[in-house]
């Protein structure tokens, strides 16, 4: 686990943190690395601080404190990886920082979940940087008990030429495992928990055939084994499948580079944001709905300033199963092997209500036809890459 917080004084040594299984009994250190402060035009930042800890116990109860601070906090790692090992995963898209949002994180909290996806636009700062402090002291009750796994979204980048570089203000804050999982980036990556293997991709980053993004995705596919996590779920901002009025054809580019290999290695479930409103389709591939296909989700209503998106296009398409307009978050609840429980919860007049559910069955249950198969198309294209003399292979 990496423990990740911003102290206002510098000290001149490594970051701390102390651990163990009862409170403020702490028979557990580990030394992390302070990124110190970055500059965002005539904003300073606080001290950055990141230490990873661990080897830790699966499904346990651990409490720690950060560097010279009092105050104590209790997290819970979540299951460790199996192919019928269950977990429960909250899921959310672009948060923001409203009363909505408030709303969204206090259902979450009382969820009992493992792991939270965040399919991207976190703070909603928009080169307001302050709004990245009031963001981490907002979600802090949420994220310091449970892991957080998030990818970025189109208000994360904050890119001003010459001065600014992208996603300073989120790569800084918000570090993710991607070195772990063999990518160069942060902002795409991989992990594995319980029975699924979760890939975090980046729709504002190059994700073009052969570009490195490309080649990292093709790469871990290939090293995923459905019989160790059968569940494969991918999570990305940019909707490639959407009927509402808001931002249709932005996810176009991604889509036409990516869908066919995520296709090829039977993805179960693609999760994204963007698009402020709640969308499920069926299992669909090629604008076509597909037995084999995947199975597209928008939740980029988490309660972000922006409001929502009421309008949908009429007569929608046969792969739209459901949509509508609403605050909330996801949940998703892996079973076991085989079968996983899906449910949108919408915020109603402060409550959480229950207005989408399903049962999930994974492309790789040996339930149907459609096994994992390796990429045709991309393979000839990595061929073509040596034959001339580029890439590396």
């Amino acid at each position: 686990m990496r423990v990740s917080w911003m102290s206002t004084v510098y000290q001149n040594k490594p970051p701390v943190v102390q651990y163990g299984l009862n409170s403020r009994n702490y028979t557990f250190t580990a030394i992390g690395k302070s990124f110190g402060s970055y500059s965002f035009l005539l904003y300073e930042s606080g001290i950055m601080n990141h230490v990873v800890i661990g080897p830790l116990e699966d499904s346990t109860s651990y409490y720690y404190k950060c560097g010279v601070g009092l105050e104590e906090y209790k997290f819970k790692t979540p299951p460790g990886v199996g192919p019928s090992v269950p977990v429960k995963f909250a899921v959310v898209g672009d948060l923001g920082q409203t009363g909505w949002t408030e709303s969204t994180l206090a259902h979450i909290g009382v969820s009992n979940y493992d792991v939270l996806l965040f399919a991207g636009d976190l703070a909603y700062a928009d080169y307001y940087q302050p709004y990245w402090d009031s963001f981490g002291e907002l979600v802090e009750p949420y994220a310091n008990a449970r892991p957080w796994m998030v990818t970025s979204g189109n208000h994360d980048i904050e890119y001003i030429p010459l001065f600014v570089e992208s996603y300073r203000s989120y790569n800084l804050r918000w570090q993710m495992p991607y070195m772990e999982s063999g990518s160069d980036s942060n902002l795409y990556y991989s992990f594995e928990v319980a029975g699924a293997h979760v890939l975090m991709l980046a729709a504002y980053a190059d994700y073009s055939k052969g570009s490195v993004q490309y080649k990292w995705l093709q790469s871990d596919l290939d090293k995923v084994d459905r019989s160790r996590t059968p569940w494969l779920i991918a999570v990305l901002h940019t909707p490639w499948y959407n009927t509402n009025h808001a931002h249709q054809g932005d996810g176009d580019g991604m889509k036409k580079a990516m869908e066919l290999m995520l296709y090829e290695a039977r993805v179960d479930i693609l999760v994204t944001g963007h698009v402020h409103a709640y969308e499920r389709t069926t299992r669909v591939y090629a604008n076509k709905v597909d037995p084999c296909g995947i199975m597209h989700i928008t939740v980029g209503d988490g309660g972000n300033r922006e409001g929502l998106a009421r309008r949908f296009r009429d007569n929608p398409p046969e792969w739209s199963a459901f949509r509508e307009a609403s605050f909330g978050h996801a949940e998703l609840e892996i079973v076991n092997a085989t079968h996983a429980h899906w449910t949108w919860r919408r915020n109603d007049d402060d409550d959480s209500v229950m207005a989408d559910e399903l049962w999930i069955t994974t492309l790789s249950a040996g339930l149907s036809n459609c096994v994992p198969v390796k990429p045709s198309v991309e393979r000839s294209f990595k061929s073509e890459s040596f034959r001339v003399g580029k890439g590396i292979y």
